[in-house]
């Protein structure tokens, strides 16, 4: 038995088919993955991801503190509430993990809040102790808080009908901006399926009756199966397949997420990478043919060095597999993929698949 969210008893009620995931008893599916990606795509769908891990920063070195730690620059974040993406790198310029940063607001306006994966909750947790070691800061896990994603083009009207008494804050909220809307409750204009929604941060005991009233209002809940689906057909990397630690962002399709203006653990090699040239990057993938795409498949491209599949699914919004893969640098349209020992035709392709509803390919 792993570990499990404030929110298991609810996924044990819907009959969800419940999978280790990061050492949590996750729900992979409700009922269907194709009909919860749809739900998602084309109304609305929520998803528990109380497994993700959520800190708490504070101290006066906290903004160097997080400069120094991430490629990203908080310095950007002007707006109250604001999100940063970023990556977190060793020394050597790999990816430690990909988090969310949040900027304070004005109800704790020393309080940053940072969002980091579950699979790599403890070496993220003794790398970035270790970090703070050189800084006055102070980082709290808050074990005793729940995370509910609420996607799709209805998500927003939806949780504002379900809080009806926090509406007005919500629709001021710009995009990838949060705030705070009571006790130990945080929402923001985030999530991992490129769709319009929020991410709502809120006391775990008081989690239940948010996803029952969510039920109630037609919500239809979703898994990690579609979570993922969701995610690759939107180019959004999964640490652990698309980056880890031996690779850069450089060749992740991540070059956008640093800012190279200030100092960050990782950037001497990063600077190095880009001096010398950058030797691999990651593409989309779409099988033309009938197949299945999975990672570690191999990429051969014809006059270039082979590549790798990193993540790979059917996506059902453009009824055909798709696939990130990391690929020598090139200009080439079409690849093969070693498919069970048949080279099988693939269009190479940004890697951005779907978006707000829309097939992008």
């Amino acid at each position: 038995m792993g570990l499990r969210t404030s929110l298991h008893n609810e996924h044990v009620a819907l009959n969800a088919r419940l999978v280790d995931f990061g050492g949590w008893d996750m729900p992979v599916q409700y009922a269907s993955v194709l009909e919860e990606h749809h739900a998602v795509r084309r109304s609305v769908g929520m998803f528990d991801v109380s497994h993700m891990t959520l800190l708490e920063l504070t101290g006066p070195d906290a903004v160097i503190y997080l400069q120094r730690l991430l490629a990203n620059d908080v310095a950007k974040l002007t707006l109250p509430g604001k999100a940063l993406y970023s990556v977190m790198l060793n020394e050597r310029g790999g990816v430690i993990d990909d988090l969310i940063v949040y900027a304070p607001t004005p109800e704790q306006p020393e309080l940053w809040r940072v969002i980091v994966n579950c699979g790599t909750h403890d070496k993220d947790l003794a790398w970035m102790q270790a970090q703070a070691a050189s800084f006055r800061v102070a980082l709290i896990e808050r074990t005793d808080l729940a995370m509910v994603a609420v996607q799709g083009p209805q998500a927003r009207a939806v949780v504002h009908a379900v809080l009806p008494e926090h509406a007005e804050t919500l629709q001021g909220l710009a995009v990838f901006q949060g705030a705070e809307v009571a006790q130990d409750w945080f929402v923001a204009r985030t999530g991992y399926t490129g769709e319009a929604g929020y991410e709502v941060i809120l006391p775990a005991e008081q989690a239940a009756t948010f996803w029952q009233a969510l039920l109630a209002a037609g919500v239809t809940p979703c898994g990690l199966g579609a979570r993922d689906t969701l995610r690759l057909e939107a180019g959004m990397p999964l640490y652990g397949n698309d980056m880890n630690d031996d690779t850069s962002p450089l060749t992740s399709n991540l070059g956008w997420s640093i800012a190279w203006e200030h100092d960050f653990i990782g950037k001497s090699a990063l600077l190095a990478e880009r001096e010398a040239g950058v030797s691999h990057q990651l593409v989309g993938l779409v099988l033309e043919g009938r197949g299945v795409l999975r990672s570690h498949m191999r990429v051969v491209i014809e006059g270039v060095a082979d590549g790798e599949t990193t993540s790979g699914t059917f996506s059902p919004t453009l009824e055909k597999a798709i696939a990130f893969a990391r690929v020598p640098v090139t200009n080439a349209t079409h690849a093969m993929v070693d498919i069970r020992g048949k080279l099988l035709p693939a269009q190479i392709v940004k890697p951005v698949f779907a978006r707000n509803g829309k097939a992008l390919i």
